[in-house]
């Protein structure tokens, strides 16, 4: 725990760094090859391939595994589940089953628990190769979240070149992987920096035991806003190493066979995120006051991790083409950060963009235009 005090919802988050599942593996059985279908009850044609809106409660009841506790990382979930916008496209109800235990969003949908896991390439890509069915049908966050935290007051990291001789806090296991491909992708090796082993409180830090501290851009920089610091950040999605992040990830047989399901629940995703994106304020009182009650969640801290997760949510490409949109550019990026990351893979066994295409296609009014946080 850190000599200095945090808001309780800091805290909490810190502990799911020991997993950092965006950077981390996910470890599935190998060599399965009869899937159960996702926790629904609708038909494979429940929906009208115009577009239209299926009946009401035809789609029955599904599963969405979020990666994560029930924190604002999920506003955009909260919102189309208060507006109503999973029953007005033809679902009796959707299940969002809290992550963060033994039971990854792969592992989820492949013992038939979930119909849509909300992961990470980095997660998904190494579970497919792994011989599991499944592929990314769009993505929240079109930036990945990590970051070295430095501080201002101390040895302020601010550019790639800054970061030659440093002592480097780095997490054991999938967060080194990660490090260890953003410095492959500058150019750098570890020889370059001094590698410090550390866990997930920013203590040392603020200790000046090290230069930097391997964080998320959501949740570190402020725990060390609210110790008194001054943070700085390096985002490794703006420095050699782009990759999206909360992907939402399905198996083969639900796009096969229930495509104009996906249809619907992407139509309410978009239009809860829609929703969230323009209200952090509500998105808080959501995260803090209903869904992650049992979290002890500071809505003040919500507020502001809302506010840093819409600049990675929002960009020129998301206004041009609709949330969760993958331009080629971003795809080709994220399948080469992977294999910086040491993970080969191509785009076409990792990536199914065709369904979303299809519910912009037939529901453009579902294009916003958003302002674009300053990064």
């Amino acid at each position: 725990m850190s000599a200095f005090s945090a808001p309780p919802v800091l805290k909490k988050d810190l502990d799911r760094r020991a997993f950092f599942r965006l950077g981390g593996t996910v470890g599935l059985v190998a060599g399965t090859t009869a899937l159960l279908a996702a926790c629904s009850t609708d038909s494979p044609s429940s929906t009208s391939s115009s577009g239209g809106a299926a009946a009401a409660g035809s789609l029955g009841t599904i599963a969405v595994q979020l990666s994560w506790i029930k924190n604002i990382e999920f506003a955009g979930e909260y919102f189309a589940t208060e507006k109503g916008y999973y029953t007005k496209a033809g679902f009796k109800g959707v299940t969002l089953l809290a992550g963060g235990g033994q039971t990854g969003a792969e592992e989820a949908l492949v013992a038939g628990q979930a119909l849509v896991g909300l992961s990470g390439p980095s997660i998904t890509a190494p579970a497919i190769l792994k011989g599991a069915p499944l592929k990314i049908i769009g993505t929240t966050y079109q930036k990945n979240p990590f970051c070295l935290l430095s501080l201002e007051e101390k040895t302020p990291i601010k550019t790639v070149a800054d970061l030659k001789g440093k002592k480097i806090g780095v997490q054991s296991g999938g967060n080194q992987t990660t490090f260890e491909g953003f410095l492959k992708a500058n150019g750098l090796t570890t020889s370059d920096v001094t590698l410090v082993t550390t866990q997930y409180d920013i203590a040392p830090l603020e200790a000046g035991k090290y230069d930097a501290h391997m964080s998320y851009l959501t949740n570190e920089p402020l725990l060390a806003e609210a110790d008194g610091f001054t943070p700085v950040t390096l985002g490794f999605a703006d420095n050699g190493l782009p990759f999206v992040a909360e992907t939402f990830t399905v198996t083969q047989d639900t796009i096969d066979n229930k495509r104009d399901t996906l249809k619907a629940f992407l139509k309410a995703e978009i239009q809860g995120w829609t929703d969230a994106v323009k209200d952090p304020e509500q998105s808080a009182k959501y995260a803090v006051e209903k869904y992650g009650k049992d979290q002890d969640l500071d809505q003040a801290e919500q507020v502001k991790e809302m506010t840093a997760q819409n600049s990675l949510v929002l960009t020129d490409d998301v206004n041009s083409n609709g949330l969760f949109t993958m331009t080629d550019e971003l795809v080709s990026e994220t399948i080469k950060s992977l294999g910086d990351m040491g993970t080969t893979i191509t785009a076409d066994k990792l990536f199914d963009l065709s369904i979303l295409k299809e519910v912009y296609k037939e529901n453009p009014d579902l294009i916003t235009s958003f302002t674009i946080p300053a990064s």
